[in-house]
């Protein structure tokens, strides 16, 4: 008789909790952009040159402000990345929810920064596809 195979990978957690691979990867992508945003942060804090300044912006707000928020909200995002290991749904829900207010971030952002801006918009996009798609032994094939 012969099996078959969905290519769901799932690997067990300390409670029983399976985590697929759309899960880690969500995990290794709000790391990742979490990180990013930690440094942007910390390159707008110091008023790096890197950054153009766009006059009548709707969101007037000076570079140390938005560095700030940058650096606080990218740890947030990192610490979440590393909760979706767990595999539990409140940690799914969390880091849907911190994904997107990162994107809403980086969106007002897009006037600094934007090829960075976008790429965390990207990013951030992909986590929230992969913590909202309906993977594993549940789902029918």
């Amino acid at each position: 008789m012969a099996t078959q195979s969905t290519g769901v990978q799932q690997t067990t957690t300390r409670g029983g909790m399976g985590v697929t691979g759309w899960t880690v990867f969500a995990s290794i992508m709000m790391i990742f952009g979490g990180i990013m945003s930690i440094f942007e942060g910390i390159a707008a804090i110091a008023e790096d040159d890197v950054f153009v300044t766009t006059r009548n912006f709707t969101f007037q707000w000076s570079l140390a402000g938005w560095g700030w928020l940058h650096l606080i909200l990218g740890i947030v995002v990192t610490l979440a990345g590393f909760a979706l290991f767990s595999g539990t749904m409140w940690a799914r829900i969390v880091g849907i929810t911190v994904a997107g207010l990162s994107m809403l971030a980086n969106f007002a952002w897009l006037p600094w920064y934007p090829f960075w801006a976008i790429t965390l918009m990207v990013v951030d996009a992909f986590v929230i596809w992969a913590l909202c798609a309906r993977t594993g032994p549940d789902v029918a094939a």
